[in-house]
């Protein structure tokens, strides 16, 4: 049984997922899925037992939309003006606060961790932090009350110690725009809980912007043992274009911009001095949103990531695209890139005497190269690893180490993923998880407790189905052999999340 399987598995503690729940309020609706209203869902695992829970993230936003019967806090893909009901003076004040956003506190992408505190986020200013086993919201902070960015991701690393890196962009009222690496000590914690983790944040190193009025948008980053990998895309915010959006009746999904003439630049941090390697190291260009893992290597930095030739994805998740049948999106939607899982290597000494046009890259075991060039920068080309897989997750024992194994979401020209996929790095193949009509989120790895080799664990991943028919399950998988060990169905209607995280209990 269900329960036998996962009791002998010795699996305690509790998946925490975050994404989208709620797409119209009162006679408004939003018209992108990363829109929603947050809604966090857990599945605690305790003696055999799978309990699940959903909760609706108390923000701001949340309240003052639900307080009005509709939508009045714009998000991403969807602006929203003035009630029609308002006077004129009301209306002119609520441009002119508009000029600069005030982003909303809707944390629907991932859940992070600050020293001992949780919080669901998203990239902007705001995060809230919740009790992750009753998913209540606790408060709403504001990163720019403890270091000066308006902008921060919602998926930052963690070291063996506990210690949280992350990364944020400064781009109104903080002197010269900037890129900014910070971290927050493991032992940020405030034993009476009256104060957040970040009132400890450090500033690692910031980064000036390659093209001022145009920051790279970045989704996440690469780290290794001793850096931090930064990768300045062509795809861009257009701060003037945000300024202005409100005014100009457009979202601020619309101020990100591709510019395929450009280049890459990758920047290497060293973590613990906060140094940028001076080294110019760039590459064509490419749409990144997810690292899959990074780790040195013999004098290189090794990183993988899933790249897309243009920025068309977020079109992908617009409502109206996402209610057309499969079939009609994937045969209407092909000239959408496909996300590839790609693999960058950067030669960290660089041989003066060498000629230029010598590729530096000294590993047998992959195709990319890394170029000197005339000027003595380095131009880099990736090694393809696998092409049609998003939402990558690993064995987080082995991030910024050498590892062989990372785990995904299966996607083609749709918006939805349907299939789990294991990836071996070493043979380049893969292994595959279905099950008609079902649609499953991100894989998040457990590690068994004694586990010894990297696969040695389970995949957990929440499935949900448009057949009526068809209960919403978490599965539960073998991650060596990836077949199916166990599920637990859900009597209630649940929701395709986005990311998450896996929390040990301690206590057992």
């Amino acid at each position: 049984s269900t329960r036998n399987w996962i009791h002998s598995l010795l699996l305690y503690g509790t998946l925490l997922r975050n994404g989208p729940g709620l797409f119209s309020v009162g006679n408004t609706s939003y018209k992108h899925w990363f829109d929603g209203m947050a809604l966090i869902h857990s599945f605690t695992f305790k003696d055999g037992d799978v309990f699940y829970r959903s909760k609706f993230l108390n923000s701001e936003t949340y309240k003052k939309n639900i307080a009005a019967n509709r939508i009045i806090v714009s998000e991403f893909g969807t602006m929203v003006h003035p009630d029609p009901c308002k006077n004129i003076f009301s209306k002119a004040f609520s441009y002119f606060m508009n000029a600069i956003p005030d982003f909303t506190d809707n944390n629907l992408i991932n859940i992070i961790r600050y020293g001992e505190d949780y919080y669901a986020s998203s990239e902007v200013n705001y995060i809230n932090q919740i009790d992750p086993l009753t998913l209540e919201t606790l408060g709403r902070t504001n990163y720019r009350n403890h270091i000066a960015i308006n902008l921060a991701t919602a998926h930052p690393h963690y070291d063996e110690e506990g210690t949280t890196y992350n990364m944020g962009t400064a781009i109104m009222n903080f002197g010269r725009p900037k890129y900014v690496i910070f971290k927050v000590p493991a032992n940020a914690i405030d034993k009476e809980k009256k104060k957040p983790a970040l009132r400890k944040v450090e500033l690692i190193c910031s980064i000036p912007f390659h093209s001022t009025l145009y920051p790279s948008y970045f989704h996440s980053f690469g780290m290794t043992e001793n850096y931090i990998i930064f990768v300045e895309q062509a795809f861009k915010l257009d701060i003037l274009k945000l300024a202005t959006a409100y005014f100009r009746d457009v979202n601020w999904g619309s101020c990100l911009k591709f510019d395929k003439d450009d280049i890459t630049l990758i920047h290497l941090v060293n973590r613990k001095t906060g140094k940028t390697v001076s080294t110019k190291y760039y590459a064509d260009t490419f749409v990144v949103f997810h690292h899959i893992n990074a780790y040195e290597e013999d004098g290189h930095v090794v990183f993988d990531l899933i790249t897309y030739q243009d920025s068309n994805l977020y079109d992908m998740f617009y409502i109206h695209n996402m209610k057309q049948d499969v079939d009609k999106f994937i045969e209407t939607n092909k000239e959408f890139s496909r996300p590839t899982c790609q693999r960058f290597v950067l030669p960290l000494s660089i041989d003066k005497e060498a000629p230029p046009d010598t590729n530096l890259v000294k590993l047998q075991d992959t195709t990319a190269t890394a170029v000197l060039k005339q000027d003595s920068s380095i131009y880099c080309t990736p090694d393809t690893i696998f092409e049609g897989l998003e939402l990558p997750g690993i064995n987080y024992k082995f991030n910024s180490k050498k590892y062989r194994y990372f785990y995904g979401t299966r996607v083609d020209w749709s918006p939805y993923p349907s299939k789990i996929a294991k990836v071996d790095i070493a043979t380049r193949t893969h292994q595959v998880w279905i099950e008609e009509e079902c649609y499953p989120s991100e894989p998040v790895f457990v590690a068994s407790p004694d586990a010894v080799e990297e696969d040695e664990g389970v995949i957990l991943s929440s499935v949900v189905s448009f057949n009526p028919q068809k209960p919403p399950f978490l599965v539960v998988l073998d991650a060596k052999s990836f077949k199916e060990i166990a599920r637990a169905t859900i009597d209630t209607a649940i929701h395709m999340d986005l990311h998450g995280l896996f929390i040990h209990d301690k206590s057992t």
